[in-house]
């Protein structure tokens, strides 16, 4: 389980979060919805130890991450895949290269047979054909680059993952397939997700609990029904915004 309470942090003068409680059950998927620069990305570097907050607590299976030294930092990231928005692919390793490094495993990263399987196995998982591990990410379109990303956060069979605007950047046609592409991840992997997103649709098809983040702290939580249906100004008005920008877009 994740949970964060009371969780605060601020960047000079600019508060970001502002008391968090966020609680992410055992098997579920939880979409964090908000418009871009509310913190979602914070938050979610809170959870895997990058960004430490300045009061408050997130705990990880019960332990608190702020409060763990490196070793212990080290283990618990090796049970939490990390997909970054961009894919952030390392420009100068083969595609190969990008996902062996998610293998958290030292003696099963050094063991060549081993990684030419796995990271086979993690192309077919986010449905890319096996030779695409022999290209350089600079040959790979935006949507493969944030696939092989993924393929990357899952090499180390990990029990959580996170999605950093997973569909960003993306056209409809190419985000619904990402959506489509985390349903069948969860249905395959069983992990314990948090996927940030401004997308409500998407994030309709793939959580099952919604929560929002506005001014620092979140303003409801709930299914997607009980979230559609919330009588809360802020929550309609977001979901307003967003169905005006699906109508404008091709």
């Amino acid at each position: 389980m994740i949970e964060l309470r009371g969780v605060r942090k601020r960047f000079g003068r600019h508060v970001v979060l502002d008391g968090v409680d966020f609680v992410v059950e055992e098997g579920q998927t939880v979409a964090l919805l908000g418009p871009s620069g509310t913190g979602k990305s914070v938050l979610l570097k809170h959870i895997i130890g990058l960004l430490t907050p300045d009061s408050g607590e997130v705990l990880v299976d019960g332990l608190s991450v702020a409060s763990l030294d490196r070793k212990a930092l080290a283990g618990l990231r090796q049970r939490i895949g990390y997909a970054f928005q961009t894919g952030a692919l390392f420009d100068s390793e083969s595609v190969f290269e990008n996902i062996r490094l998610g293998i958290s495993d030292e003696a099963c990263s050094r063991d060549l047979d081993f990684c030419r399987q796995r990271v086979a196995e993690c192309l077919r998982l986010v449905n890319l054909p096996e030779d695409v591990a022999r290209l350089m990410p600079i040959q790979l379109s935006g949507g493969m680059r944030k696939r092989v990303g993924i393929a990357r956060a899952i090499a180390g069979s990990p029990k959580y993952l996170l999605y950093d605007e997973p569909t960003s950047g993306l056209d409809p046609v190419n985000a619904d397939v990402m959506d489509g592409l985390i349903e069948n991840l969860q249905r395959e992997l069983h992990t314990t997700s948090v996927v940030v997103s401004h997308d409500v649709r998407g994030s309709f098809r793939v959580a099952d609990r919604i929560a929002l983040l506005h001014q620092g702290r979140i303003r409801a939580v709930g299914t997607p029904e009980e979230f559609m249906a919330a009588k809360d100004v802020v929550v309609q008005e977001f979901l307003e915004r967003d169905f005006q920008v699906a109508a404008l877009e091709p």
